[in-house]
């Protein structure tokens, strides 16, 4: 295949959505909001480029590289690869995102070389990397992938010949999930009152960042165990280490950003730690889809309901902090029953799938 003409050219990350250099960076969102639009035919994952710009400044827990693609005089695309800082770190995370009307002329598997040659550079031998498989219309006959955890499939679209085809393996199935609040909150209550006889010995907190001093240590300590908690599959997934430090760099991006993160905590009472969490984060439009981002209950603490408390107590908050979002919008491995098991009581349906792909470099 001849591989059209077009441009790639290192994202310039400005010191302010108004600076006299931003316009790469305003050209990037935009082509960032038009591709997910045409992913999902929504606007659930739209950002605002004052939302995203703290997350591609400079950071020491994770070096970005960030280029846009350019055909003609139209930015058409992103990439992005993420080298995390953990000490012996093997893996690098990347994206390559194109509109649909540039798709199919050979520039993505060029532009793969480019995520490569990075990974290399940087001493990785892994790649990971995520990709929505929307469902066909229905009556559409499909070819399916499955997981090789036994849970989830995808369609054999067009990225998942894209990864096949260049070497990478399926390792893992995520569910995007939908909640309409509204309809929800009778039984969102239910459940929140039914946790709460199974959790003697635990307490809900809430707050919005930043952290209290007096759970900064303890959450700090849960955070970091998301890298070692969670299903992970076949991935290969960094332990990480979370520090007062860390933890306030991961707030100051959240509020330099103008958005509202409420964490939904169980406290231990006995040692007053942290020991699960939910969260829940606004865009920059108050009306806009919330995420629903972290949750997750320490292994040690487990069979208590505190996965179903926090989620629900934080819903019902949520409803006082947001009341004009209409929805929240989450992600699970399929294979995390539990947490989905939640979700579906709550009233969370599917609304797409995810493939996690690896490739092991030669």
């Amino acid at each position: 295949m001849t591989t059209a003409p077009y441009e790639l050219r290192p994202l310039t990350v400005p010191a302010s959505v108004d600076a006299p250099d931003a316009a790469d960076f305003l050209a990037m969102v935009d082509v960032r909001n038009e591709i997910y639009r045409e992913i999902s035919d929504n606007d659930d994952e739209a950002a605002t480029a004052a939302q995203l710009l703290p997350h591609f400044q400079e950071n020491p827990d994770n070096d970005k590289r960030s280029w846009i693609v350019i055909v003609g005089d139209d930015v058409v695309g992103r990439v992005i690869v993420d080298i995390p800082a953990e000490e012996g770190s093997q893996v690098a995370y990347w994206i390559i995102e194109l509109l649909e009307r540039v798709q199919g002329r050979g520039i993505g598997s060029e532009l793969l070389g480019v995520v490569e040659d990075t990974a290399r550079k940087a001493g990785r031998t892994v790649l990971e990397s995520w990709a929505e498989h929307p469902e066909p219309h229905p009556g559409a006959p499909t070819e399916r992938l499955a997981a090789p955890t036994g849970f989830g499939t995808i369609p054999l679209d067009r990225p998942a010949r894209y990864y096949r085809r260049h070497g990478h393996t399926l390792e893992q199935v995520d569910r995007k999930s939908i909640l309409e609040i509204e309809p929800s909150l009778s039984t969102v209550t239910a459940m929140q009152a039914e946790a709460l006889v199974h959790a003697a010995g635990y307490r809900v907190e809430q707050w919005t960042l930043p952290v209290p001093d007096r759970y900064r240590e303890s959450f700090a300590w849960a955070k970091s165990r998301m890298s070692t908690d969670a299903p992970a599959a076949g991935l290969e997934v960094d332990e990480e280490v979370w520090d007062l430090e860390r933890l306030g760099r991961h707030e100051a991006r959240y509020l330099e950003a103008g958005q509202t993160v409420l964490v939904t905590a169980a406290v231990h009472e006995a040692s007053g730690h942290v020991v699960a969490f939910n969260e829940l984060c606004s865009g920059a439009d108050p009306t806009a889809t919330s995420q629903q981002m972290d949750t997750l209950v320490l292994r040690e603490h487990r069979g208590h309901r505190l996965g179903q408390l926090i989620k629900c107590a934080g819903i019902l908050r949520w409803r006082e902090i947001a009341p004009q979002s209409p929805r929240i919008i989450t992600w699970n491995a399929e294979e995390n029953r539990p947490m989905l098991s939640i979700n579906e009581a709550i009233g969370f349906a599917p609304a797409a799938y995810i493939g996690a792909w690896k490739k092991v470099l030669g």
